[in-house]
């Protein structure tokens, strides 16, 4: 660096622009509530949806940005890994990203203002999400 030169600042990350965890929080219990009344996918998951909302919104939170609490208390992710018990299939991936989408389409920034969030990070999500749908399937139906 040269001296006198000023130091640029990062910019703001997903987490950052979406509100923090609130928003992750939210997102997840939005899609939460639809997965609990889901047949296909409601038979994969333990009756106290507690540990696994809280372990998702964790996980969210720091892969856009947030503090590394999933990675403190879960070590690395291991995507696949942890989800070989369960027999994921296109019918489930299709479950899961149909309740991701409409609980992503329902997302407002958490700033208290109720504005929509921005098409872009909106995207970007849901790219994300539709990315780790595919990968996570381990069965032909």
């Amino acid at each position: 660096m040269i001296v006198g030169e000023s130091l640029r600042e990062a910019p703001p990350t997903v987490y950052e622009l979406v509100g923090g965890q609130s928003f992750f929080d939210d997102l997840v219990n939005r899609f939460y509530e639809r997965v609990e009344t889901d047949p296909v996918l409601r038979p994969l998951y333990p009756s106290d949806l507690r540990p696994p909302r809280e372990r998702l919104a964790g996980f969210l939170a720091q892969y856009w940005g947030g503090p590394p609490r999933y990675s403190e208390t879960r070590g690395h992710p291991r995507l696949r890994l942890r989800h070989m018990p369960f027999a994921i299939g296109e019918a489930e991936r299709e479950a899961w990203m149909k309740h991701m989408t409409a609980a992503l389409d329902a997302a407002t920034v958490a700033d208290g203002t109720g504005r929509r969030l921005p098409d872009e990070i909106r995207d970007l999500m849901f790219d994300h999400f539709d990315n780790a749908a595919a990968f996570l399937v381990n069965r032909a139906d």
